[in-house]
């Protein structure tokens, strides 16, 4: 396989990855079963880690399983580029989610591009629900415009919308916010 072929098929799984990765935290991770691992992502972290750190495991072995096989396996040149590619998605997920969303470790990444600020409200906005009906924003690379999130909030019958607690006031809006601090996304 050629460089170019290699690379086309790299940046092909990690956008293959962000609907892979939508599906599974929204059928699996929020599923009646899924939500035993998951739950522990949607409630104060007590320590380092937290029971949903073993879904990042269990996502790694396809991909440490494809590189091992792509450069000792004989699977060929296609299986290292696309194990490669999950773990770049890997990589891309743990620094923007863990790393800037959840500040899991120190750093002073401030978003300030439409884009960034964008990915951040969205999935700020899916930890605003309580359980794990009536969420809103599954993609991790990809997000619907954040006014079109908070009118899915006020719409679902499932969302049960924690106070704005632990939600940055420039996730929550001036004109979504309570006078004790609390949301008002939801009626």
């Amino acid at each position: 396989m050629t460089w170019l072929a290699g690379l086309f098929l790299f940046a092909a799984t990690v956008l293959v990855m962000e609907g892979f990765a939508y599906v599974l935290h929204r059928f699996v991770m929020h599923s009646k079963w899924g939500w035993a691992w998951h739950e522990s992502h949607h409630r104060e972290r007590d320590g380092w880690f937290e029971r949903n750190d073993l879904y990042a495991v269990v996502f790694a072995l396809p991909s440490i399983l494809l590189i091992w096989g792509g450069l000792n396996g004989g699977w060929g040149d296609w299986a290292t580029w696309t194990g490669a590619g999950v773990a770049f998605y890997g990589v891309i997920y743990f620094g923007f989610h863990d790393v800037i969303v959840h500040g899991r470790l120190p750093h002073r990444i401030v978003p300030r591009s439409t884009y960034f600020k964008r990915i951040v409200q969205a999935h700020k906005l899916h930890h605003a629900v309580e359980s794990r009906d009536g969420a809103v924003s599954y993609g991790f690379l990809y997000a619907p415009p954040v006014d079109a999130l908070k009118q899915a909030l006020k719409r679902s019958a499932a969302a049960r919308v924690r106070a704005a607690k632990g939600l940055s006031k420039s996730v929550v809006p001036a004109e979504a916010r309570t006078s004790d601090g609390g949301s008002a996304l939801v009626d």
